[in-house]
């Protein structure tokens, strides 16, 4: 017969409860609709609700956001400007590296501690320590 803790199973038991009670209930200021003159948003299309699988959803009947018409710019203009957005790409990648190492350079170019450290004599090695004998 399996052991089982009553205190476990009664927590895990109001845990449940709580969360279902939770889950279920609505918030005071979401059970009452707000009249549309208070709304804050505007409408843009017609919105006609559709049933479908799973659940409703609103469909606008006047499409304003997708525009199926090309906007590209022609590809002669594209070519002839190339050359200047290609200089001016080039001109930022080289100034990312040579900036942060002329700033390093400006800082440290009054520090003495690399010439210090490489000017410094090796240090000798310590003798071994004399092994002891027999008479010593």
């Amino acid at each position: 017969m399996p052991k089982i803790d009553l205190q476990k199973a009664a927590l895990t038991s109001f845990t449940a409860f709580t969360l279902a009670t939770n889950a279920i209930s609505l918030p005071a200021e979401a059970a009452a609709p707000t009249p549309f003159f208070e709304s804050s948003s505007t409408m843009v299309a017609e919105k006609v609700t559709r049933s479908g699988l799973y659940q409703d959803y609103e469909v606008d009947l006047v499409q304003q956001v997708d525009d199926s018409r090309s906007t590209f710019k022609e590809a002669k203009e594209t070519k002839s400007k190339k050359g200047k957005y290609t200089a001016l790409l080039a001109i930022l990648v080289m100034g990312s590296f040579i900036i942060p190492m002329a700033q390093y350079f400006w800082y440290v170019r009054d520090d003495d501690s690399s010439d210090r450290f490489f000017g410094q004599a090796p240090e000798p090695e310590p003798e071994p320590p004399k092994k002891k004998g027999w008479f010593n």
